[in-house]
């Protein structure tokens, strides 16, 4: 390995990154270099506006949508004590800032309980109520489920499983009702999509239930082949237009290739009284292609269309909630949009950026791989009340309930609450459940280097029944016996608590790459490069690499660093009864220098002493 290089501190190069961004401005005026803010009247709404067809609803969690607005994005709602938040834009015109939610649900779970509109109408989304299609009520989205980059920017989009939707209270303002003209888009996932009714953004009945054709005008992106024939599996773009999913023409239309890339613009307009249209294209770059622009359908009550008004996303028109996908902004206008002003939204949209993964929760939580190769799972799709029951299913990319976060306290939780043993019980064989979190030894779990998970109350680990590995079966705890029944792998790790309830950390927010120091930080619960994953060779990682002792060295002072996982002793941990953590080829521990708990402390080895600067416990 090469010599120890000199590690930026977060805090110098958060405050580097800052000035270097002023300097960028200030040049950008002198010289006329492109700037991240968008230029005024450059926006979605702005443009749509000019077009002669204003918005009359504006929802997004990344940006603003008019270069004017400077208001609330969406409210967050703390788990932990019901706390609200309104999270807001970073500047006027721009782009969300993410960090303050961080902030405010660190250490805890948020859910998104309101998207505010950006238009004067205060056309805002709430979770819905129950509807006639026989779901509950809806729930909020998981606030930190899925992070993306837009602008440059961290921000989050709207990670919708089953039960999770929006809507507004009763009929919107401006909205179209019995046959006005409209248009609508959204920016959503292609990859994070599925077939069942319905993952919709627009025009709904004023009321959860279905009232006949015609009666919705909804834009969505699926894989439901609703009309035969289709062509290829889609996703497509498509019209809930109430009682089917319109991909063009009649119903069924194999000009519809679909939209699959990771961010999808889908478009919709209807005249409302004798066509419509349908486009789509990849948010990150290109143009939009048209999927329909003809006659409204002739099955009968969509000419002319009977819209009401209401707004919904992530649901059906009566609240039929089944389905998932993910969104990140969508407006609503009123009048039949130009083609051009679509094209120049697609472009402004291009502009953005976007840049991520969609297809699977990216935070720190992670699945829970156990026996069998199945998934630690909570009974019951995505729903997850107290009580319950944690069991074993395939695992499934997109669901929201195999999902777990390993927190510094030790607990795992999923759905904004923990994996929790049935009545805080110490015996064999009591089952788990999922429970509000509470702090009781029942909610504490450690992973252990052979792949179990402890749980210190009770001294019992993590256990599959005889080993049974089918889907449903029922989890408990048993006296810890390196059995198959007991490997479960946390494959989202979890934190390394230090001196002065400090974390471990890797410097350069969540970049990681080979020599990059390893010190104490401030615990936050959404950084990736807090979570560590405890390997059944005794190695340590994060990001993809290993807590390393640079060179493999075993002198007193050697600093630590992050490298490549290549199996060599200098990237061997072992936890010590004291709470050290032993590095067995030098004999020595994992130490703060002089017990220093300051953010940025590089840490190293030095000889075992079982002082506090040497307690770093794994969860």
């Amino acid at each position: 390995m090469p010599p120890t290089r000199s590690a930026v501190t977060k805090a110098v190069r958060r405050a580097l990154a800052s000035s270097l961004a002023a300097l960028g401005l200030v040049l950008a005026a002198l010289i006329g270099l492109p700037q991240v803010a968008q230029a005024a009247g450059s926006l979605p709404c702005d443009i749509y506006a000019a077009a002669g067809t204003p918005c009359v609803a504006a929802h997004s969690t990344v940006r603003a949508l008019f270069s004017a607005y400077n208001g609330p994005l969406y409210q967050v709602t703390r788990a932990s004590d019901g706390a609200t938040a309104d999270i807001g834009l970073l500047s006027q015109g721009g782009y969300a800032n993410a960090g303050a939610q961080d902030t405010f649900c660190g250490d805890s779970t948020c859910r998104i309980t309101r998207i505010y509109d950006q238009t004067s109408r205060h056309n805002d989304l709430t979770p819905g109520p129950a509807g006639t299609s026989g779901m509950g009520a809806d729930r909020g989205a998981d606030a930190s489920e899925l992070a993306v980059t837009a602008g440059g920017h961290k921000v989050y989009g709207i990670w919708i499983s089953p039960g999770v939707g929006y809507r507004s209270s009763g009929a919107a303002s401006g909205a179209a009702v019995n046959g006005q003209a409209e248009g609508a888009y959204m920016v959503a996932s292609g990859t994070h999509v599925g077939s069942a009714c319905c993952f919709d953004y627009g025009n709904a009945e004023s009321t959860p239930a279905d009232t006949g054709n015609g009666h919705m005008d909804a834009v969505s992106i699926a894989t439901t082949c609703y009309f035969a024939p289709c062509t290829g599996s889609g996703p497509w773009v498509e019209a809930d237009m109430e009682n089917g999913m319109f991909q063009g023409n009649n119903g069924s239309n194999t000009a519809n290739a679909g939209n699959s890339s990771t961010f999808v613009t889908a478009v919709l307009k209807n005249n409302g009284q004798t066509s419509y249209a349908l486009k789509g294209g990849n948010s990150q770059s290109g143009s939009l292609s048209t999927w329909w622009n003809g006659s409204l359908p002739t099955r009968g009550g969509y000419m002319p269309m009977h819209q009401e008004g209401g707004i919904i996303l992530g649901t059906g028109g009566d609240n039929s909630n089944w389905n998932m996908g993910t969104f990140f902004e969508g407006v609503m206008v009123s009048g039949y949009p130009t083609d051009a002003a679509e094209n120049a939204v697609q472009a402004d949209i291009v502009s953005v950026g976007y840049s991520g993964e969609t297809n699977v929760p990216n935070g720190p939580q992670g699945t829970i791989t156990g026996p069998g190769g199945q998934c630690v799972d909570v009974a019951a799709d995505d729903t997850g009340v107290d009580g319950t029951a944690v069991q074993l299913w395939n695992c499934q990319s997109y669901a929201e309930d195999q999902h777990w976060t390993h927190n510094a306290n030790g607990s795992l939780t999923t759905l904004g609450r923990c994996l929790d043993i049935n009545g805080n019980g110490t015996a064999n064989n009591t089952q788990v459940e999922l429970w509000d979190c509470n702090g009781v030894g029942g909610q504490k779990w450690i992973q252990q280097a052979d792949g179990s998970l402890l749980n210190p109350q009770s001294g019992r680990c993590l256990d599959s029944p005889s080993g049974a590995t089918a889907n449903g079966t029922r989890l408990q705890i048993y006296d810890c016996n390196g059995s198959a029944a007991q490997k479960f792998a946390v494959n989202g790790g979890g934190p390394v608590n230090g001196p002065g309830s400090q974390c471990l950390d890797v410097a350069g927010d969540d970049i990681g790459v080979d020599s990059t120091a390893v010190q104490l930080w401030n615990c936050q619960s959404w950084a990736l490069d807090q979570h560590w994953t405890h390997n059944a060779d005794n190695s340590l990682s994060t990001l993809g690499r290993c807590l390393d002792i640079n060179g493999n060295g075993t002198a007193d002072n050697t600093q630590v660093e992050l490298w490549d996982c290549n199996g060599v002793g200098g990237q061997k941990w072992i936890q010590q009864a004291d709470g050290s953590l032993l590095n067995p080829q030098s004999g020595r521990c994992l130490d703060s220098p002089s017990g220093a708990t300051a953010n940025g402390t590089r840490l190293q080895i030095y000889d075992c002493n079982g002082s506090a600067a040497q307690k770093f416990a794994l969860t």
